[in-house]
């Protein structure tokens, strides 16, 4: 429900604030007055489109602000703002919010049905909320959403379950290949580093031999042999050592450590330098060798531990048993009993509404003729077993309403033959059978009135004001009999102050409401008007 509603700057309205009131209020003003200027406004605060081109002349933006009651949540304030220049915002209790966000928002407090505002009656996916609405076929129709939901959750997770099995498998291929691939190299402990210094003695065998060969030479081959002069020297120290012993007999007793040692030297020189093999075909193995362990260490180590850990976790992966067939069977019988679930629920619905669409036909041609359109032939279709691409949470189905507004003519589909103003009817027949809004919601009737007069009016004012009984109604009218039947009027008019129009809203109190209604009858507010007016009213008062 709308409690107040503010508007500035907006076209030719400089500001003005409505309140408006519980149960069926109604706006009237001479043509031009500003009152479709009200109804943009609140298309505006709901998410409609705000041209820049709305803001009055002269003003920086145009403000729309209205305090609302949402159902189960309370009284919340919306404004947008319209700038002439440049982007323009939008709150919901003082925070910013997307143009989306007030359409979600209006959804819930405001239905509008204006010459050009029928969106559910255009809609044709609407169409099954009404006949479920008049029906009384709410809880069937909850009863498939839900199975509908479990059906197309338990797909989704079987489709989740292929997809993350088609993973699986990919994965363990991987896992495969890369446990194959250490397993062909059969790396061995310490394996890389003996190898390297096995090539480091095959790249380097010929300095070794000289190495060897020189060495040796240098302690027993040569004239002046290491081991040769040593022993004069040795010779020397002994004598030393009997000259004095306490200085020199420990350095002749180092004779016994000492020449084992350089004939251990000697002979591991003779006997390595032999031994060393030049083989450029061992040095190409071994470098090979080194290169496929260093890919591995690449990829799975940085070192070999790392790459025999990474083997042995492969292995358990690999030996890892997963009943993926199982859970695919599991799976699909979860959606087989969904979706049999939510087949048997849509097709009770479904046969639930082919009985109640003959008769919501026949009540709305009977409304639609209380309502001036007396040779209206509407028809609801129920096109039922759809094919399985075509569910929805509305079930098997599909529900529309063909309309026939002439004699003569062919039903067709509602929203392809009928006018702003025939539209409006219909709407208001089915709010009047068959309403889905929630209680305390606002229901805006903007020119409910268009073309027709007399007492089809006068039946169009009282289904309003007894809407007005669940809902809070707007309309805008030109017609006395529908202003009449409302609990509350307000008059639009518009002044000129300063050289500038500007629009003037008031809250007609008793004796102001008689003279606007006298002028919706006769276009003034003479004696004659001003009784038949009175009546008029009091006719309403006595048939509300």
């Amino acid at each position: 429900m709308i409690h107040t509603l503010r508007i500035r700057n907006l076209a030719i309205v400089e500001e003005i604030e409505i309140e408006f009131a519980p149960g069926f209020n109604v706006l009237t003003g001479e043509t031009g007055a500003g009152k479709s200027i009200i109804v943009g406004a609140l298309g505006v605060l709901v998410g409609g489109r705000a041209s820049s081109d709305l803001v009055r002349a002269g003003a920086e933006r145009a403000v729309v602000e209205a305090t609302v009651d949402l159902p189960a949540d309370g009284a919340s304030v919306i404004r947008r703002e319209i700038v002439g220049r440049g982007r323009g915002r939008a709150f919901i209790d003082r925070a910013l919010a997307a143009a989306a966000d007030l359409r979600e928002l209006g959804r819930r407090f405001v239905d509008i049905h204006g010459q050009h505002a029928h969106q559910a009656l255009l809609d044709p996916r609407s169409h099954a909320d009404f006949l479920d609405a008049y029906g009384r076929l709410g809880a069937h129709a909850a009863d498939v959403r839900g199975r509908f939901r479990a059906w197309r959750t338990a797909c989704d997770e079987r489709d989740d379950a292929e997809r993350n099995e088609r993973d699986r498998q990919d994965r363990a291929e991987l896992t495969r290949f890369q446990h194959d691939e250490i397993e062909r190299a059969a790396p061995e402990p310490g394996e890389d580093e003996r190898l390297s210094a096995e090539r480091t003695r095959l790249a380097n065998a010929e300095r070794l031999r000289h190495l060897c060969h020189e060495a040796y030479a240098t302690l027993y081959e040569r004239d002046d042999a290491a081991v040769a002069l040593l022993a004069r020297v040795w010779q020397g120290v002994a004598e030393l050592a009997r000259l004095d012993p306490a200085r020199f007999e420990p350095y002749a007793a180092a004779r016994d450590a000492v020449d084992p040692v350089l004939d251990d030297l000697a002979a591991q020189l003779r006997s390595y330098g032999s031994a060393v093999e030049i083989s450029p075909d061992r040095l190409a193995d071994v470098e090979a060798r080194l290169a496929e362990l260093e890919r591995l260490k690449k990829k799975y180590g940085p070192g070999l531990d790392e790459v025999f850990a990474r083997r042995t976790a492969l292995a358990a992966e690999l030996s890892t048993t997963d009943d993926a067939e199982a859970r695919r069977a599991l799976l699909d019988e979860r959606v087989r009993t969904a979706r049999g679930a939510y087949l048997e629920a849509a097709r009770r619905l479904s046969t639930a509404r082919v009985r109640h669409a003959r008769t919501l036909g026949a009540r709305l041609v009977a409304e639609l003729a209380e309502l001036a359109m007396p040779n209206g032939r509407v028809e609801v279709r129920v096109q039922t077993d759809l094919p399985e691409s075509a569910w929805t949470e509305q079930g098997t189905d599909a529900v529309e309403f063909f309309l026939c507004a002439n004699p003569g003519e062919a039903l067709r589909p509602l929203a392809n033959v009928a006018s702003g103003g025939e539209l409006a009817r219909v709407m208001l027949a089915l709010k009047t059978l068959a309403s889905t809004d929630a209680p305390g919601k606002t229901l805006l009737f903007d020119e409910v009135d268009a073309g027709i007069g007399g007492a089809a009016a006068g039946r169009v004012g009282a289904r309003l004001r007894n809407l007005g009984a669940t809902f809070q109604v707007l309309c805008v009218t030109h017609a006395p009999q529908i202003a009449a039947a409302a609990g509350t009027h307000h008059r639009v008019s518009k002044t000129v102050r300063r050289g500038r129009t500007r629009t003037v809203v008031e809250r007609l109190d008793a004796d102001e409401r008689v003279r606007e209604i006298a002028r919706l009858m006769t276009g003034s507010a003479s004696g004659a008007a001003t009784a038949s007016a009175r009546e008029l009213l009091a006719s309403q008062s006595a048939g509300g």
